[in-house]
């Protein structure tokens, strides 16, 4: 799973690492937490628009969900979809066919259990490209556009390799991570439903995650944890 994201780069970093340009009515400001519970705007690359970076509400709304949309959250949580069934759901197998997305972070966060008690750990690609030591990546992503012309997006999900079922190790779940070598066959146009089915099963990053241990503070609801001390390392119970 994947509920709570970051994006602390700055614009022209992020620009120059995927050669895309944010749309020009759009203001990025970058981010050290977002929930997807509060249904924020992720920022997507679209197959039919890859030079064009645009923003994109967290959560996919199909068509058919557009009407109400706050009625349809509360029935359905979008926020991820297996890629394992991706193209035999009702609710995702069109966006799978014609609207794949990179849906791009440079961090994420996820539950570790002790004793029915979480907590946190910020996940991250080391990498001495960057100031901040992480690397910028993508989440491999399907996408709807509504009827104003605004975007919705989903981030896949797949088994947690042996790293990850660690952290994570009740649902053993982690987002799909796509290597940079896939991103251009994900965008591609008219793929089959086995060349996605091909990509999906590949496409995983070969880089190294880290990851360590935050503040239990980041599951306090009613307030903001878009601060950069929410990524201050907690020491105890720290994994790695």
């Amino acid at each position: 799973m994947c509920f709570e994201s970051s994006l602390i780069k700055k614009k022209r970093l992020i620009e120059e690492f995927f050669k895309a340009n944010f749309t020009p009515s759009y203001y990025y400001e970058p981010y050290f937490h977002v929930s997807g519970f509060q249904y924020p705007e992720l920022q997507i690359i679209k197959m039919d628009d890859p030079f064009t970076i645009h923003p994109a509400t967290w959560g996919l709304i199909p068509s058919w969900g557009e009407k109400d949309i706050a009625s349809f959250r509360k029935k359905y949580n979008t926020l991820n979809a297996k890629s394992e069934t991706l193209l035999q759901s009702n609710m995702y197998q069109n966006s799978a066919r014609e609207h794949r997305c990179l849906i791009i972070a440079d961090g994420f966060f996820e539950p570790h259990q002790i004793n029915n008690v979480s907590y946190p750990y910020y996940c991250f690609i080391p990498s001495e490209k960057f100031e901040d030591g992480k690397d910028v990546f993508a989440y491999t992503g399907i996408y709807s556009e509504l009827e104003d012309g605004t975007f919705s997006c989903s981030i896949l999900t797949t088994e947690a390799n042996e790293f990850f079922a660690e952290i994570h190790n009740k649902k053993k779940r982690m987002p799909l991570i796509i290597d940079d070598s896939f991103m251009k066959d994900w965008l591609q146009i008219d793929l089959t439903d086995s060349q996605i089915d091909e990509v999906l099963n590949s496409c995983y990053t070969q880089k190294k995650f880290d990851a360590y241990q935050v503040s239990r503070n980041l599951y306090k609801r009613g307030v903001s944890h878009n601060h950069p001390g929410i990524l201050t390392k907690v020491e105890r119970n720290t994994l790695f």
